[in-house]
């Protein structure tokens, strides 16, 4: 059955992905709400843009009169709420921010949506999800064993997950005070094509392509959990979708890795897809560098519940899904050109002075 989505930060990295998927393999019509701060990228939708279910409405969304008209002229069935200021560092240098997109932002779609609602007929009112994105680093840092999962405590350590924490804490609360039906997902570090090139892997691939250093956090023993971009889009859908009402669904890779070992990994897949000469192998570039403060050691999802419940697994391993990425970037030299032209040019962010 085709529905109505209206994706917030759909011009972002991940919701991006997830515009892409439904205009591609899907029946949905779209609208796509988003500010377009410097990481929404109207090229990122350029594949699906020339679709005649595809739609976009550049809106705050701590514009309360315009998000409640979105709502009013598109009437959804479904929203997937990704706008977000999403970058660690970025919330180091600048928390307001945050709390202004992340806390605020969050609280008014909420009071816009619940209206939306209640004036929805019976049938469309049952099926209606309000679907928010969080993050695992609401979680905190965990140690050399165990993993992240749904009744894991809240110990945010950074002013940006302690905004997504707040956050994912307000939809909560619109479900138990008001019976908003939402659906909350929590997810570990994604990579792929489209990626704004301040994130970790985006930016080694392109320094590696430039013969610029490779800036290492501290040692580079902090480990991640890496989730290709796709298998997270499809993901998501299905929560919308088929998520149960009130539910939380953590979405992980099942691929650990340390920084150090993804960075190597990219000069190795650059010096084969890439050569040159001039710069020689690219781990000659790694340079370690004051690390981030309070960097948190480690990340891990079980992903066994959204398994179990939704069947959904990963498809991507971290090798297969890496040399994707580098590919991408080899191959859309354009879409990245832009963005080192203009808003960022990749320069060290998140040094708390």
């Amino acid at each position: 059955m085709a529905r109505r989505f209206l994706v917030t930060g759909g011009a972002g990295f991940i919701g991006s992905a997830v515009v892409r998927r439904l205009i591609s393999q899907t029946e949905h019509e779209v609208l796509v709400l988003d500010k377009l701060t410097y990481a929404g990228n109207l090229d990122s939708l350029a594949p699906v843009a020339g679709s005649n279910r595809f739609h976009f409405l550049k809106a705050d969304i701590c514009d309360g009169p315009a998000v409640a008209a979105a709502m009013a002229d598109f009437s959804p069935d479904i929203v997937m709420h990704l706008a977000a200021e999403s970058h660690v560092d970025r919330s180091i240098d600048g928390p307001a921010a945050f709390v202004t997109t992340n806390v605020v932002g969050t609280t008014t779609l909420l009071e816009a949506a619940l209206a939306h609602w209640r004036s929805l007929p019976e049938g469309r009112r049952r099926d209606f999800r309000f679907h928010h994105v969080s993050t695992d680093e609401v979680f905190g840092s965990l140690g050399p064993e165990g993993f992240f999962t749904e009744t894991s405590p809240y110990d945010p350590r950074s002013p940006y997950s302690a905004s997504k924490a707040a956050s994912d804490h307000f939809v909560r609360a619109f479900h138990h005070t008001y019976g908003l039906p939402v659906v909350v997902t929590n997810c570990s570090n994604n990579y792929g094509p489209y990626h704004f090139p301040e994130k970790l892997i985006p930016l080694m691939i392109l320094n590696g392509l430039e013969g610029k250093p490779l800036p290492v956090y501290g040692t580079g023993e902090n480990v991640r959990d890496w989730l290709y971009v796709d298998d997270h889009a499809r993901a998501l859908i299905l929560a919308a979708e088929e998520g149960n009402v009130g539910a939380t669904y953590c979405i992980g890779g099942h691929n650990e890795r340390r920084n150090i070992d993804v960075v190597r990994a990219i000069c190795a897949l650059l010096d084969e897809m890439a050569p040159d000469a001039t710069i020689g192998p690219r781990e000659r570039l790694i340079t370690f560098v004051v690390d981030r403060p309070g960097h948190d050691r480690r990340y891990a999802i079980d992903a066994g519940k959204i398994a179990a419940e939704l069947g959904w697994r990963p498809t991507e391993t971290f090798e297969s899904g890496l040399a994707k990425t580098v590919r991408w970037y080899l191959d859309n030299r354009d879409w990245w050109q832009r963005v080192r032209n203009g808003v960022y040019r990749g320069e060290r962010l998140g040094m708390g002075a």
